[in-house]
């Protein structure tokens, strides 16, 4: 959805209201989250479901709506129906039928088998790094990979004798790429929807940043020196890793996502048939359950689309990109870096607050893409910071789904397993310097035009 350019009414009441029902929506999600950490409650922040901590924020959005009930609501849904988001809710269902498929066909334990099986024992750490990069791109999940990965982490701690802490530590930071640079990951939806462009453009734009990052991490866990043997799990059928390979040749190579991700579940269905004791009358079955694996974020897309649409239409964006763009120009920097640097700190300041990285994305897509066009900045680009600063905020707090379920396997807080995502610290500390350093380039090259002159 679009956002116009901030006029003078963004710092009206009005406005400022506008933003009220966001403000609800974040009080109460962290708030019972709040609550159920200092009851001592797992997963503090995921007891009260995102859907229904929004709901009461849709009400009141409504409520302060000037526009008759029949025209709100109408509004309400032309935000919820918007192209953008019916398709992000499509590609939901496939990228969730696929990973059902080719995990009940056996398809994540052969990649698992097949990646340890190789790995020299002085490279565990970088191999498990790599592994989990490589799940997380053909799953489209860090939350997946680190479910199915976490057990053999966990093992391999053990049986190596390397400090819990480090290997989930690992195992968070290759995710994090992972899913960062997957095509079919929701982030990645949610990101090139909202800015307009297409997904090969935006997962080139992040492998500029992402593959330096992830260099200097496997060259940072080789200088360590961390070694032991693993435990290669046994029964795989490396034949059923082959799914997830097509998906990475296909994406890249620029198919339709639908065509991909259908062309995934058909192979993961037809290869775990015919080489293991999977059966065709369960992938019916396999691909609905994939499918309710995605209802929470479908129906907060729908929702917060919805609400987006009415946050906009009463001021709320303006006044939100008005006030950042007046920070921006207060900071004296650069037109460009500036509101890039605008998009990563909204992305991340929202991200903290909500905990889901998708989500972060959604609600901040419109905001970002207008500081975009402001500030000149390729879509592709916009794209690329959206994804990069969420999943590195996602992959830092201790409240996040990732460090939850990795901590909760290996019997760690959150809190120790922080240090070790040096992905995360990698990853956003190369992605700033290359603004630096972009803004530094533009400033020689204005210097030599006006020379020229």
């Amino acid at each position: 959805m679009q956002a116009p350019i901030p006029s003078s009414s963004s710092s009206s009441t009005s406005a400022k209201l506008a933003l009220l029902p966001l403000l609800t929506f974040l009080v109460l999600f962290l708030g019972v989250g709040f609550y159920y950490q200092t009851q001592g409650v797992e997963y503090a922040f995921y007891q009260l479901p995102s859907p229904s901590a929004l709901l009461p924020a849709v009400i009141l959005a409504v409520l302060l709506s000037r526009e008759s009930l029949t025209e709100t609501i109408a509004r309400y849904i032309e935000g919820a129906g918007h192209s953008n988001i019916i398709t992000m809710c499509f590609i939901y269902l496939l990228a969730g039928a696929f990973s059902a498929v080719a995990k009940a066909t056996g398809g994540v334990d052969a990649t698992v088998s097949l990646g340890l099986s190789v790995i020299p024992a002085q490279f565990i750490l970088p191999g498990l790094f790599l592994i989990a990069g490589f799940i997380a791109t053909a799953m489209g999940t860090s939350m997946g990979t680190l479910a199915a990965l976490g057990p053999v982490g966990l093992g391999v701690a053990q049986a190596t004798g390397i400090e819990p802490a480090l290997v989930a530590g690992v195992l968070v930071s290759g995710a994090i790429f992972g899913d960062n640079l997957s095509i079919i990951s929701d982030t990645t939806i949610a990101a090139t929807r909202t800015q307009g462009c297409e997904m090969r453009d935006k997962f080139k734009a992040n492998l500029h940043l992402a593959l330096p990052a992830a260099l200097i991490v496997i060259v940072l866990l080789v200088i360590m020196g961390e070694s032991g043997e693993a435990t290669v799990p046994q029964g795989a059928n490396w034949l059923l890793a082959l799914p997830y390979l097509l998906i990475l040749v296909l994406a890249v190579a620029g198919l339709n996502v639908f065509a991909v991700l259908i062309i995934g579940i058909l192979s993961s269905a037809i290869i775990g048939v015919s080489v293991s004791d999977y059966q065709v009358i369960t992938v019916g079955q396999d691909i609905y359950t994939g499918f309710g694996q995605m209802q929470e974020i479908m129906i907060l897309s729908l929702m917060l689309g919805g609400l987006s649409e009415l946050m906009r239409q009463q001021g709320g964006i303006d006044f939100l990109l008005a006030t950042i763009s007046k920070v921006i120009r207060a900071l004296a920097l650069p037109l460009k870096i500036g509101n890039s640097l605008g998009i990563a700190v909204l992305i991340s300041a929202l991200n903290i607050c909500i905990a889901n990285n998708t989500v972060s994305i959604i609600v901040a897509g419109s905001t970002a893409k207008a500081l975009a066009e402001q500030g000149g900045i390729e879509p592709k680009r916009s794209a690329s910071l959206l994804d990069i600063f969420a999943c590195v905020v996602q992959g830092l707090i201790p409240y996040g789904g990732q460090l939850l379920i990795i901590g909760a396997t290996f019997s760690l807080s959150p809190v120790e397993i922080i240090p070790y995502s040096f992905y995360c610290f990698i990853l956003a500390a190369v992605t700033v310097l290359s603004l630096i350093w972009g803004a530094k380039q533009a400033g020689v090259q204005n210097q030599q035009s006006q020379r020229n002159v």
